[in-house]
């Protein structure tokens, strides 16, 4: 059976774990990247993502920022509105100082950019197509047993890292356990072309089944999300294009003109799921495998970038102190600076959709209040905006960025 030795393994290629290691590129880390997809399956998911200013921040100071920044929009308004309430809230990016609001990037732009970043960096290996079988924590190091192609592997290390996604093998293994909800929502996702420009605007529109957002990418392309309970979800999915787009146009709204289907729209569950821990000896989780919060608001992902960057710049640190990776004391520092702001915005996303995705009536006339109000005082706007941005923990997040 070969045996490898690395400093550090991440179990998921993802975009979490893929942003790690790119964080780690210059620390001189030997690393080693396991991915039970192949290159291409890891690459192609059909799905997009809104990007938080931070995230584009973060991209930037990994060096990624030239290869995405063609194959993205930058939101210059971001609309939000109850259903057909005539008061709208409208975000724009002189109220954060920024080149937008927000932006939108689709799977395989960000996972392409970060792959190709990884080959220029020779002391890591991304092992693709495998499989983890068992992991076996001792004092000093942690053995990661993986197969390929019918062949078993040993990879020794200081610390394994958990970017496996919500349902984590790593974190159910260590016995690490979560609190969890399940909505009576599900999400479908589409990408469709309206006839008319729909000038980089996002929308996020609140309807007592659920939110629906408005994404708006290159090629006058949007994806919608829209959340509706299970049933009803499962029901619209499952529609011939002509009938989701008729059912699909009231809550679009007329803005951009008459809308066409791109593609099978996709359906999944929305949860939300927090790990009781965030670490133990020499194991430490970022992403899903830590925390996945309500579609609302679009805040997963940014989540995950955040955790990234943030376990880079605690690991960077303990390596130039020369300090054991996968120790307890080390991978607390990178706990405690993410798991109050993960669990603020799981709560924040949790608040909102309870809030809007209802018609009890006193609740209504207190959110439209609350609306009017927005609309009209900067000071309550830019407090919104700054938490779901993510600025108001900037403090928190180490600057391996540009600015």
């Amino acid at each position: 059976m070969i045996s490898s030795d690395f400093d550090l393994i991440i179990v998921g290629g993802g975009i979490p774990g893929l942003t790690l290691a790119c964080g780690l590129r210059e620390s001189g880390l030997k690393v080693a990247v396991i991915e039970a997809q192949s290159q291409e399956q890891v690459r192609s998911c059909s799905r997009a993502y809104a990007l938080s200013p931070l995230s584009a921040k973060i991209f930037k100071g990994l060096g990624i920022w030239p290869q995405i920044a063609a194959a993205i929009t930058h939101f210059p308004k971001v609309i939000l509105s109850d259903a057909d309430f005539p008061h709208r809230v409208v975000f724009t990016p002189e109220e954060l100082g920024e080149a937008a609001v927000y932006y939108c990037a689709e799977h395989q732009v960000l996972q392409t950019a970060l792959q190709q970043q990884l080959t220029t960096v020779p002391n890591f290996d991304c092992f693709y197509e495998t499989r983890v079988i068992d992991v076996v924590y001792d004092d000093s190091r942690v053995e990661v047993k993986v197969e390929h192609d019918g062949q078993q592997r040993v990879l020794f290390a200081a610390l394994v890292v958990a970017a496996d996604g919500q349902e984590s093998l790593l974190r159910r293994q260590a016995g690490i356990g979560v609190d969890r909800w399940d909505y009576w929502q599900s999400c479908v996702t589409a990408f469709v072309t309206p006839a008319q420009s729909h000038q980089n605007t996002a929308y996020e529109r609140f309807w007592s089944t659920g939110p629906f957002a408005i994404l708006p990418l290159p090629q006058n392309r949007c994806q919608i999300v829209w959340i509706l309970p299970h049933q009803e979800a499962r029901r619209v999915a499952s529609l011939a294009p002509e009938h989701f787009i008729s059912e699909m146009q009231p809550y679009y709204g007329d803005h951009s003109g008459s809308v066409q289907l791109l593609g099978k729209p996709r359906l999944f569950p929305a949860r939300l799921i927090h790990s009781r821990a965030y670490c133990k000896h020499r194991l430490v989780m970022i992403g899903d495998a830590a925390h996945h919060c309500h579609p609302v608001g679009g805040q997963g992902l940014n989540l995950g970038i955040r955790d990234a960057i943030t376990l880079a710049h605690v690991l960077t640190t303990a390596q130039q102190q020369q300090q054991d990776l996968g120790k307890i004391k080390v991978l607390l520092r990178y706990g405690r600076r993410r798991r109050l702001e993960n669990w603020v915005m799981l709560l924040f996303t949790d608040l909102l959709n309870r809030t809007f995705s209802n018609h009890w009536w006193p609740l209504v006339v207190v959110r439209r209040l609350v609306l009017r109000w927005m609309a009209h005082w900067l000071p309550l706007r830019y407090l919104v905006l700054r938490l779901m941005t993510g600025f108001w923990q900037r403090a928190g997040i180490p600057m391996l960025m540009t600015n």
